[in-house]
C-alpha cells in the first residue's frame, strides 16, 4: 500500500526557502575575494620582472625595509608591554576619580583621525609646545625628539597602548565573579593571581593583539610622513606612496606592495594559528563583587604601582587631546574664512558615509552567510565564509588601492571616478573591524526562540522588525560609526587616489600642518573632531530604545526591567 506523502509544514517550507542569507554571503564573498586576489594578480602581473633579491642589493630599500621593521616592533613591543599593567592597574582599580573620563579617553584611540591625533602631539611636544618649558628646564631632551624614529614610535603608543589596555582589560572584566571570591578566600598573592587568573586571560589574546599593532605600525602612513623628518625615516609605505604619486615607476610599486603583503601575511598565519580574538564590542560588563576583600593585591605597594602607571597614561593621552580642544576653539575665528574648508567637510561626510555603508552591507551579508552554513553544521565551509571577510585585515589600504589602480588602469579616469575607488577601499579596509563588532549579535534568537517564533507564526517582516531587529540595531550602529569614521580619518588612500584642487578634511589638515598655517589647521582639526562625535551621537539617538509608556516614571518600574541582568547589546563610546 503506497504511502501518503505528508505534506510540508509552513516551518519546515520556511527554513527550505530562506536562502537569501547563503546567496547574500556568497555574492559579498565573491565581491571581496574577488577584488582582493584581483588586486594581488595585477600587482604580480606588473612585478613580473623584478627581483626581490632588489630589496637588499639596493642600499636605500634595504635602509627601508630595515627601518620599516625596527619601528614597528619597537612600536609594538612598547604598546603592548606598557598595556599590560595599565590594564592590571585598571582591573585592579574598579573605582577611582576619573576613571570613567579616562575609560573615554582610551576608547577615543579606536576612532580618532590619525592626523587629529598628530596635530594634538605636535601642540605638546613639538618646539614650542606645551612642553617646551618644561623641556627646557630640565635640558635632558633634544628640541626635535618629536621628529624621526622617536617621535613616530610616541605616535604609535599614544595610538596602540590605550588599544590594547582596552582589549586586555575587556578579557580581565569577563573574568568569572567566583573566580575572584575562591581567590579572595584563599588568600593568593600577586604572583599567584597572576599565575591562575589574569595570565590565562591575557595569554590568548596576546598573539593576534601584537599582529594587529604590527600591521597597523608597519603600514603607517599618515604619522611617518608628518613626524618622519627625511628620508633617513621612510617606511615602505611611504616608499611605495612615493613610488606611485611621484615616480610613476608601477613595478616598484608593485613589488614594495607585494612585500609588505608577504610580510603582514605570514605574522597573520602565525597569530591566526594560536590566540583568541578580540573584540572591539563595548558591551555590558559583568558585576563585581562589592567590598575590597575580592582584590587582596590592590592593598599595600600596588597603590603606589597602579599610581604610577594611571598618571603615566593620563600624561600621554589627556594633554594632545586637550590641546586640540583647547586650539580648536582659538581657531574658530578661522572657519567662516576657510573656502575650502566647508566644501572639504561635505565630501568627507559623504564619502564617509558611503563606504560605511557598503562596509555594513558586506559584513551583514557574510555574517548571514556564515550563520546559515553554521545552522546546517557546515562548519567548513561557515569559517571560509567569514574568512574571506577577515581576509583585507593582512592588505594593506595602499597595497589593495595600488592593485584595484592597476587592476582598473585602462578605464580609470579622473575626478569622481577617483573618489570613488577611495570609498570602494575604505568600505573594504573597515569590514573587519564592522565584522568584529556584529560578529556576537548576528546570530539573533536562540534555537527554542526559534521554534517557538516558528509555532506561534511569526516570520518574515515581522519576525525581523519585532525579534531581531531590537537585538541587532545597536550593533549595527557601532559598525557603521566605526566604519565611518576609519573613512573620516583616511589619509593615506586619499593622498593617492584623490585631488589637492578637492581635498577631504584630512588632506586640507595635511595641507595646513605642512604651509605652517596653525590656526587654519587648528580649526580644520576641531571640525573633524566634531564630525567624529557627531556620527557616534547621532546614531546613538537614532538607536536609542524609545520607551513604551513614556509617561510613566522610570523609579515606579520593577527592578528586574529597570537594570536588566545579561545584556550584551554593544553601546556607542
Amino acid at each position: 500500500m503506497a504511502q501518503r506523502r505528508r505534506p510540508m509544514s509552513p516551518t519546515t517550507r520556511w527554513a527550505t526557502h530562506s536562502r537569501w542569507p547563503l546567496g547574500a554571503g556568497i555574492v559579498a564573498l565573491i565581491a571581496v575575494a574577488g577584488l582582493g586576489l584581483g588586486s594581488l594578480g595585477a600587482l604580480l602581473w606588473q612585478a613580473r620582472e623584478l627581483h626581490p633579491a632588489m630589496l637588499w642589493q639596493e642600499p636605500w630599500l634595504a635602509a627601508v625595509l630595515r627601518f620599516t621593521l625596527w619601528q614597528a616592533s619597537l612600536s609594538t613591543l612598547l604598546s603592548i608591554g606598557l598595556a599590560i599593567p595599565v590594564a592590571l592597574a585598571l582591573a585592579r582599580r574598579p573605582r577611582f576619580l576619573g576613571r570613567r573620563l579616562l575609560l573615554r579617553a582610551m576608547e577615543l584611540s579606536l576612532v580618532i583621525p590619525s592626523l587629529i591625533a598628530l596635530f594634538g602631539l605636535v601642540a605638546v611636544h613639538g618646539r614650542r609646545g606645551w612642553l617646551a618649558p618644561l623641556r627646557d628646564w630640565l635640558g635632558g631632551l633634544p628640541d626635535g625628539y618629536l621628529y624621526g624614529l622617536s617621535g613616530i614610535v610616541l605616535a604609535h603608543v599614544f595610538y596602540n597602548l590605550p588599544l590594547a589596555a582596552r582589549l586586555m582589560l575587556q578579557a580581565l572584566e569577563e573574568a568569572p565573579a567566583a573566580q575572584w571570591r575562591l581567590a579572595g578566600q584563599l588568600g593568593l598573592s600577586r604572583g599567584a593571581l597572576w599565575r591562575a587568573l589574569e595570565w590565562p586571560r591575557l595569554a590568548p589574546l596576546l598573539p593576534r593583539l601584537a599582529a594587529l599593532v604590527f600591521t597597523l605600525c608597519f603600514t603607517s602612513f599618515a604619522i611617518v610622513m608628518t613626524l618622519g623628518g627625511g628620508p633617513a625615516s621612510s617606511t615602505l609605505e611611504v616608499a611605495l606612496y612615493q613610488a606611485m604619486k611621484f615616480d610613476h615607476d608601477l613595478a616598484l610599486a608593485a613589488l614594495l606592495a607585494l612585500t609588505q603583503l608577504a610580510i603582514c601575511l605570514t605574522l597573520w598565519l602565525v597569530a591566526l594559528s594560536r590566540g583568541g580574538t578580540p573584540s572591539l564590542a563595548v558591551g555590558a560588563r559583568p558585576g563585581r563583587p562589592a567590598g575590597r576583600w575580592w582584590r587582596r593585591d590592590a592593598q599595600g605597594l600596588s597603590r603606589l604601582s597602579d599610581a604610577f602607571w594611571l598618571i603615566g597614561l593620563a600624561a600621554l593621552l589627556l594633554p594632545p587631546l586637550a590641546a586640540v580642544l583647547v586650539a580648536g576653539v582659538l581657531g574658530l575665528p578661522e572657519m567662516p574664512r576657510g573656502a575650502s574648508l566647508w566644501p572639504a567637510a561635505l565630501r568627507s561626510f559623504s564619502m564617509a558615509f558611503a563606504a560605511g555603508l557598503g562596509s555594513l552591507a558586506l559584513a551583514v551579508a557574510l555574517l548571514a552567510g556564515r550563520q546559515w552554513l553554521r545552522d546546517r553544521r557546515r562548519p567548513l565551509l561557515a569559517a571560509l565564509m567569514e574568512g574571506g571577510g577577515q581576509l583585507i585585515l593582512v592588505i594593506p589600504a595602499l597595497v589593495f588601492g595600488t592593485g584595484l589602480f592597476l587592476l582598473l588602469r585602462p578605464r580609470l579616469g579622473s575626478g569622481w571616478e577617483g573618489y570613488a575607488l577611495v570609498v570602494l577601499v575604505n568600505a573594504f579596509m573597515a569590514l573587519p573591524f564592522a565584522m568584529q563588532v556584529i560578529r556576537g549579535a548576528l546570530p539573533g534568537l536562540s534555537a527554542p526562540e526559534r521554534r517557538l517564533a516558528d509555532q506561534l507564526g511569526v516570520r518574515g517582516m515581522a519576525r525581523l522588525r519585532w525579534l531581531q531587529w531590537p537585538r541587532l540595531r545597536r550593533p549595527l550602529a557601532l559598525a557603521l560609526a566605526y566604519a565611518m569614521t576609519l573613512s573620516l580619518g583616511d589619509f593615506s588612500v586619499i593622498a593617492l587616489f584623490g585631488s589637492p584642487a578637492a581635498p577631504t578634511l584630512p588632506m586640507l589638515l595635511f595641507q595646513q600642518l605642512g604651509g605652517y598655517r596653525w590656526q587654519g589647521a587648528a580649526a580644520t582639526a576641531l571640525l573633524l573632531l566634531a564630525l567624529v562625535a557627531l556620527v557616534f551621537a547621532a546614531l546613538d539617538r537614532l538607536t536609542r530604545h524609545s520607551p513604551r509608556y513614556p509617561w510613566r516614571d522610570a523609579r515606579c518600574r520593577p527592578p528586574q526591567q529597570a537594570s536588566p541582568q545579561g545584556r550584551s547589546d554593544a553601546r556607542l563610546p
